[in-house]
């Protein structure tokens, strides 16, 4: 029998769609948090005691040192190597997983977790090829549980202030979507340079232009068009390229145009033009600092800044909230998805030199203001073994 059929959550009784007092007694969704690189150090085993419907109740790595101090630290007991992690999923000691790997991982260890009945919170890329993504919602499906793809800005303040200000018509009809995310990624073992694991400007960090311009337009795009500088005087680049400079054209002859590399200075905006006024975002993908919305109509413009905030934990309370309700978590397998045949159409345009048709289906919900979760930020944490994304 699946194990999804027999475990049994406490509902809340009344969540934040309702309006209604959430419920104190409800028991905490109790994660597994596997792989601990920098990411999931970082962010993501902090965002716990912030989560207060969550419960970091088992490591996973291979790295017994990590193991080890971490454990210690958040005072977690069960520590679990990769090869110890279908004993964990079988074990009922877990109710979901925050799957943290590098990106060609993403579908063994999800697939695994949805097949002993264990709720799946992915990182994204949601997986390499859009295949994957669907093996991923497949798996979901049949294990009976939530599947969700990590987008942490879908509850941000200042991201979902630009969605609801684009949507309000103040700017007229949206039709220019420009952005930059650019970085510096010195270290040749870095795994964003490793072609075997899923690397890439597109899987990495282009995917933020391509969620934004999906959500701020509300709509998917119809054609994709990209150009590489693949710089092989580089050793860093002997797998990957550089940068990728892309154009989406979206209906209503609406475009987005961004440029992504891992060669250049930190960047990080988007800026929307519409046909009454602007708005910029700046930075506008970033998890460690404020955020500044800049708007100009009538030529005025005014500034607002949104303090920096626990994103990591604002996922964790809405998937933990949509287990213990049993509603459909968003962002989902879909969304993750699209994004991932995007990126393959756009690297199929660069190897072509030729434009790419799209055809896709709209998720069931974009992100909106209604969705937006505070938390307060969390103080830097020491690393153990791991490195920065530089």
């Amino acid at each position: 029998m699946n194990k999804a059929t027999t475990r049994k959550v406490t509902p809340i009784r009344g969540s934040r769609t309702t309006g209604a007092k959430r419920s104190e007694d409800v028991r905490k969704i109790r994660y597994a948090v596997v792989g601990l690189g920098y990411i999931a150090q970082n962010s993501i085993l902090p965002a716990f005691a912030h989560a207060k419907n969550s419960e970091l109740a088992a490591l996973v790595s291979d790295d017994s040192v990590k193991l080890a101090k971490l454990g210690k630290k958040y005072d977690v007991a069960r520590r679990c190597s990769y090869d110890e992690y279908e004993e964990l999923l079988e074990s009922g000691a877990i109710d979901a997983v925050f799957i943290a790997l590098p990106n060609s991982m993403h579908l063994e260890f999800a697939r695994r977790a949805a097949r002993a009945g264990v709720h799946v919170l992915c990182e994204k890329p949601m997986a390499v090829t859009s295949a994957d993504c669907e093996a991923m919602i497949r798996a979901a499906r049949a294990g009976n549980v939530k599947l969700m793809i990590a987008y942490r800005l879908h509850f941000e303040a200042g991201n979902l202030a630009a969605v609801e200000l684009v949507q309000s018509g103040k700017l007229g009809e949206p039709r220019i979507f420009n952005s930059e995310f650019t970085m510096q990624v010195r270290d040749p073992e870095n795994i964003r340079l490793d072609a075997d694991l899923g690397g890439g400007t597109l899987y990495d960090i282009g995917i933020y232009c391509i969620n934004a311009a999906r959500y701020l337009f509300r709509s998917e795009p119809i054609e994709a068009f990209a150009r590489t500088a693949a710089n092989r005087t580089e050793k860093r680049f002997a797998e990957v390229e550089e940068m990728v400079s892309a154009i989406l054209r979206f209906p209503e002859d609406r475009l987005a145009a961004f440029t992504c590399s891992f060669g250049a200075a930190d960047t990080s905006s988007y800026r929307v033009i519409g046909t009454l006024g602007d708005l910029r975002v700046e930075p506008a993908y970033a998890h460690a600092d404020k955020i500044v919305l800049a708007v100009t109509l009538d030529g005025r413009s005014r500034k607002k800044i949104y303090p920096k905030r626990d994103q990591f934990a604002a996922e964790l309370l809405h998937f933990s909230d949509c287990v213990q309700s049993n509603r459909e978590p968003q962002p989902s397998g879909a969304e993750g998805r699209n994004d991932v045949r995007i990126i393959e159409a756009l690297y199929a345009s660069a190897r072509s030199g030729k434009p790419v048709a799209l055809d896709l289906d709209s998720p069931r919900s974009r992100p909106d203001i209604d969705e937006s979760i505070r938390r307060p930020p969390v103080a830097k944490p020491k690393l153990v073994r791991a490195a920065g994304p530089r």
